[in-house]
């Protein structure tokens, strides 16, 4: 990527784009376009554009929406981000875990009508879009900082599987059904003596050429090509003869502008689920924005994502889409086919509107299970072995989370499964903060410099002295496992305590309860005949405790006192840490 300098068409934080400029990514990456760019622009979008006919073809079926539905959500949904969004390569369009978010929750919504199914669709992409530009206004994109790659990699996994049992019906050429993953897979192993021979062994020649394509020809709209092929087949061989169910006929022409005919107040839960979808699809675009952005030498703005991604899915909503987000697959088709800029994604809407005026009446005879073979595919980069294998060997207890959102959602559905991560991404987040590693010190050896004894234990214990090191800020919620640490610590020590020494240079912030808390552990210490001397405390630090009167107990907390000062103190017979 040597023709694109760093900084073209980089968007970055309000600090050097202001104004209208930084909300407008175009006004920056235009002003910086090269006339050789164009025909890489050009080519990538209709190589995009390929790529996205077939696969949102796919992603509407999981939606339980008209095949139609997944190419406007292609069409707008990239114009739109192109206008907005920060990053040059990211491609918009639907997604497998969105698509099956919206068709599992919005049949319970819709009552069987496929009207409502669609209105109750757009109106959660509409949803998706006002929260997005909320966030922005509000600047929370760091919000989902929370949701921790260890959950993520359960939930895409159980995500995976649900998927691929909703395709393994059409692709053994049976009815399914069920509602949750146990169901359907029982309701399938009794159907599979009906299996359909002919249509198993198309899908399964469609799953072998998609694969042998992503393997030999990465980046190219090979399903493209099998589409075609299937296409062929059923138009001129006996095949169609043979129980193939087949797309139909799909409107021809572009979508229309229009408002979805229910309100939010008319649908119970359609706010649960868009919630869920923005969450899906900011950590999947960030995600992938920032892996191409990486690759290619320039920085994408994580608010900035927020409103490229609220314009493409209100566009969604206003064209008859649903939810859209930016997927690391049809956005490496687009990298790899040569994008420089957003620009790529306008040629693809513009093909792909082409496509929709033009040449609809040829994906009358797509079959189904071609369909069903292009999302099994898409849905294996899902399940990273991988990393779980990393995982398992790095940390058993993140293992154990993942595998929480894992069995969440295969348990409780995709939605509730959403949920559940979320729950537990806060739960271990607060489960962390609550309990701090509290840190007890020794002296290295021959040395001024002290470090936990319980991690080197050749370290040398200070006689009558205890060094303790909280390696968290000093909060409301985890002050009583500190002190209840540092006492269990005082009664096991062998010998007398004289003097507890408090390192706080790992402790950026104590709020009113930690200071309370240090002022009753100076005066219960005080009873026992133990000092207590506070050093190293950071400035907003020692501003709270001095407020808090700590100061004029346990002595002046000076910013040069480090622990090797207070130990030479204490063994001289001074700063004890008795009141003044």
């Amino acid at each position: 990527m040597s023709e694109v300098p760093p900084n073209a068409g980089k968007v970055t934080s309000g600090d050097s784009v202001r104004g209208w400029r930084a909300v407008f990514p175009p006004a920056q990456w235009l002003a910086a376009y090269r006339p050789q760019w164009l025909a890489h622009d050009a080519i990538a979008g209709v190589t995009l554009a390929a790529y996205g006919i077939p696969v949102s073809l796919a992603y509407a079926s999981l939606a339980g929406l008209p095949p139609q539905y997944g190419i406007y959500c292609y069409l707008v949904g990239g114009l739109f981000y192109a206008l907005f969004g920060s990053s040059r390569q990211l491609a918009i369009g639907p997604t497998s875990a969105i698509s099956l978010l919206v068709g599992v929750t919005v049949a319970n919504m819709a009552d069987g009508d496929p009207a409502r199914w669609a209105s109750i669709a757009a109106l959660t992409a509409l949803l998706v879009g006002g929260m997005c530009v909320l966030a922005w206004l509000l600047r929370l994109s760091s919000l989902v900082n929370f949701i921790s790659e260890t959950i993520l990699l359960g939930f895409k996994a159980g995500a995976a599987l649900t998927i691929a049992l909703t395709q393994l019906p059409k692709l053994f050429g049976v009815k399914g059904g069920g509602e949750n993953f146990f169901e359907r897979v029982v309701v399938l192993a009794g159907q599979i003596s009906d299996t359909n021979l002919a249509v198993l062994a198309f899908g399964l020649a469609a799953i072998a050429m998609l694969l042998l394509g992503e393997k030999f020809l990465p980046g190219r709209p090979v399903a493209l090509f099998v589409v075609v092929i299937s296409i062929i087949l059923l138009s001129v061989t006996q095949l169609g003869g043979l129980g193939f169910k087949v797309v139909g006929a799909i409107p021809q022409g572009l979508p229309e502008f229009r408002l979805p005919g229910l309100r939010v107040r008319d649908v119970d839960g359609v706010i649960p689920l868009a919630f869920a979808c923005l969450l899906l699809s900011y950590v999947e675009s960030v995600s992938a924005a920032r892996a191409l952005a990486q690759a290619n030498g320039y920085e994408i703005d994580p608010r900035q994502e927020l409103l490229g991604l609220g314009a493409a899915n209100l566009a969604a909503g206003l064209f008859r889409a649903y939810p859209v987000a930016g997927g690391l697959s049809q956005s490496s088709v687009n990298d790899k086919a040569g994008a420089k800029t957003p620009l790529a994604l306008v040629f693809a809407s513009v093909t792909i509107g082409l496509c929709l005026m033009y040449l609809t009446d040829l994906l009358s005879n797509l079959p189904n299970v071609v369909l069903a073979a292009i999302v099994l595919v898409a849905v294996k980069g899902l399940i990273d072995i991988r990393e779980l294998r990393h995982v398992w060997r790095v940390s058993r207890y993140e293992f154990c989370v993942a595998m929480v959102a894992f069995a969440a959602v295969l348990l409780l559905g995709i939605l509730k499964g959403v949920m559940v991560a979320v729950l537990v991404s806060m739960l271990l987040l607060i489960r962390r903060a609550a309990h701090p590693h509290v840190a007890f010190l020794g002296r290295i050896a021959g040395t001024r410099i002290y470090s936990d004894i319980e991690r080197h234990p050749d370290n040398e214990p200070v006689p009558g002295v205890l060094v303790c090191r909280v390696e968290a800020s000093l909060l409301y919620f985890n002050v009583e496992h500190v002190r209840a640490a540092v006492w269990q610590k005082i009664r096991s020590t062998a010998g007398p305590v004289r003097l507890v020494i408090w390192d706080l240079s790992t402790s950026p912030v104590v709020d009113l309860a930690g200071a309370r808390m240090l002022a009753t552990l100076h005066e219960a210490l005080q009873a026992e005949g133990i000092g207590l001397q506070l050093v190293a405390a950071h400035a907003e630090v020692r501003d709270i405790l001095r407020a808090e009167g700590l100061e004029d107990r346990v002595g002046h907390l000076g910013r040069r006192v480090s622990v090797a000062d207070a130990i030479d103190d204490s063994q001289g017979g001074m700063g004890m840490g008795a009141p003044a």
